[in-house]
């Protein structure tokens, strides 16, 4: 192998390693700007990961695995809407059940639909566009790629717009700065907290359809494998911005990707250590390497509405 096919080779890892992590985290970006804090994107992942496969073992149709894994997502936005902003239960402690309830179910279903293994999923395949696929490097890399990787870069994009250039956008952050004030202008803090939470659900759920139909095409419990959690320190080291998150995802994806070609290329060092790099990077943005993060001021904090006299 070429040096040059070595390093596009590298760089398609990379990204693949991270759009998963980049779909979960623009999912948390959308909740924690409207102030709900999403430690459930683990969970989220993991469900949206199971109920593709499922829907696809089933239908044998991706696209159905696809939507499955939305709905499911959606769904378990919407359990932690119900918990964190109608219920006002912690968010932390939310998020955390949220996870260690997927991790249980999605284990005992998966005994049952696939006997126990994993069964071979059809995949999504890459959409090669002519002429631009023959570029050197980012031919394969940009131009040979599936739906869901173009979608995220529609994603990634038009949220930026929205966030930063719309009133729907400014209506979003007021909630996550401001509740107070936002309510005094007639917005519905919960509402917007529900519609914020609920597409966090879905995105993260596009993100566990990309692990089970992209990645891997199976299911294996588990699967998520902490992903959901380095989302959130994306989230943190992009600084609540969608550009910066997806940026820092893809920082997470190439150092997960240099391990495993470490690994392959049989260098003495323990695997151990080379398997716990990606999350040594997440420590590091977590502690504030990249300058500190300011979240938004209302992150995590319940809102009751006050009643007039």
């Amino acid at each position: 192998m070429t040096n040059e096919s070595f390093f596009a080779d590298y760089l398609a890892a990379s990204v693949r390693l991270a759009v998963p992590l980049a779909f979960a985290a623009l999912g948390g970006l959308y909740s924690e700007r409207s102030g709900v804090l999403n430690i459930g994107l683990e969970g989220m992942l993991l469900t949206g990961a199971f109920a593709s496969a499922a829907a696809t073992f089933y239908s044998n149709n991706v696209w159905l695995g696809v939507l499955a894994a939305i709905l499911a997502g959606g769904m378990v936005g919407l359990l932690h809407a119900l918990l964190s902003v109608s219920w006002r239960v912690d968010q932390l402690v939310s998020g955390l059940a949220i996870n260690l309830v997927a991790a249980g179910l999605t284990s005992f279903l998966a005994r049952l639909i696939f006997s126990g293994g994993a069964q071979k999923l059809p995949g999504i395949e890459a959409i090669a566009i002519p002429g631009l696929v023959n570029i050197p490097i980012i031919g394969s890399l940009l131009f040979a790629q599936n739906i869901l990787v173009y979608l995220l870069i529609f994603l990634v994009v038009f949220t930026n717009y929205l966030l930063f250039y719309t009133h729907p956008g400014l209506t979003l952050r007021a909630v996550g700065e401001y509740p107070r004030a936002a309510d005094t202008a007639g917005v519905s803090v919960q509402l917007v907290r529900y519609f914020s939470v609920i597409l966090s659900g879905c995105l993260a759920g596009l993100g566990g359809a990309y692990l089970s139909l992209v990645q891997v095409k199976f299911f294996a419990e588990g699967m998520s494998a902490g992903k959901g959690f380095i989302a959130i320190a994306a989230l943190i080291f992009g600084k609540w911005h969608p550009i910066g998150t997806t940026l820092a995802c893809l920082l997470f994806g190439a150092t997960e990707a240099l391990q495993l070609r470490i690994q392959a290329l049989g260098v003495n060092i323990p695997y151990q250590f080379l398997v716990m790099l990606p999350y040594a990077i997440a420590l590091l943005a977590l502690v504030g390497l990249a300058g500190k993060s300011s979240p938004p001021s209302a992150l995590g904090l319940p809102y009751l509405k006050e009643k007039s006299e």
